[in-house]
């Protein structure tokens, strides 16, 4: 929603500007179309040269990102302590043997199917019966430095992958302006060929090939620079998730006991998606 109302105010409030100083519209609408044909068409190509098909998949999902915002809200943070407190319950319990079958088919495992939302997450899962495999075929003798290790090296791939979309949009951000050089030129080019003509129609010749330069440069800084800006930060707060995956399990192969596990896996979190200490330690009891 944040987007399209920025979106409005930016056109508003630049083009408002442009006509209330007199501007003329009816010649920067001329030339927008041939403009944007040649700016974001070379700037849709470069994206194509530079990135495969499921990269160029990620940057559209990236601008959907932008405008659903985060894919997690705070009881899905919620339901992931209850999720990983429960499974690090049962191994410190019950043992690995008892944990061997939630970890190994988890699309089967009654604690898994009580968060259907969080059961959806391949990446979340992954991490999580990845990590917890080590220790059921260790049969629990397992250096917790070592099983950090591996979750973080998990959650660097990840986030690097994860950042693609974000890069990409950064990327495209930082060439508009050139590419706005490039149709400006192209316009010059045209008008040199015209040299010829009356000043006014050279005049208004010019005028559209400044706006090239124009267009180029508000893309970049008034639209998809933001926009490369809001998917970035969408996805750090959505991989807020595996942090709190990664210190339940963590710490409690630490051997800290479970209130001091639970409450450091809560205290991670950003004060938008933190619940509160009675919610998680209330949720717990419940369940």
């Amino acid at each position: 929603m944040m987007p399209a109302i920025g979106f409005v105010i930016l056109i508003a409030m630049v083009f408002g500007g442009f006509i209330i100083s007199g501007g003329d519209m009816g010649a920067v609408l001329k030339a927008l179309p041939l403009e944007m044909m040649i700016i974001g068409g070379a700037g849709v190509a470069a994206l194509t040269i530079g990135n495969n098909g499921s990269q160029l998949k990620a940057v559209g999902g990236g601008f959907a990102k932008a405008f659903k915002g985060p894919k997690y809200k705070r009881q899905d943070y919620l339901d992931c302590i209850f999720l990983c407190g429960k499974l690090m319950k049962l191994l410190k319990t019950e043992g690995p043997v008892a944990l061997e079958p939630h970890v190994e088919e988890p699309e089967n495992s009654a604690i898994f199917a009580e968060f259907p939302r969080l059961l959806a997450d391949k990446t979340l899962v992954s991490l999580i019966c990845d990590s917890l495999r080590l220790v059921v075929v260790s049969s629990g003798d397992l250096d917790p430095y070592s099983v950090e290790e591996v979750v973080d090296q998990h959650l660097k791939t990840h986030h690097k992958e994860a950042m693609g979309p974000a890069n990409n949009l950064q990327w495209l951000a930082d060439a508009l302006p050139a590419l706005g050089i490039v149709a400006a030129v192209l316009g010059v080019v045209k008008t040199m060929g015209s040299i010829d003509q009356p000043p006014a129609v050279l005049g208004g010749m010019i005028g559209s090939a400044l706006v090239g330069t124009f267009l180029g440069v508000l893309l970049a800084y008034g639209l998809v620079g933001p926009m490369a800006n809001r998917v970035k930060a969408i996805i750090e707060e959505d991989c807020m998730i595996y942090e709190v995956a990664k210190q339940i399990i963590v710490a409690t192969l630490h051997g800290h006991p479970q209130p001091l596990v639970i409450e450091a896996a809560r205290s991670s979190l950003g004060h938008a998606n933190q619940p509160s200490f009675a919610d998680v330690f209330d949720g717990m009891r419940a369940r």
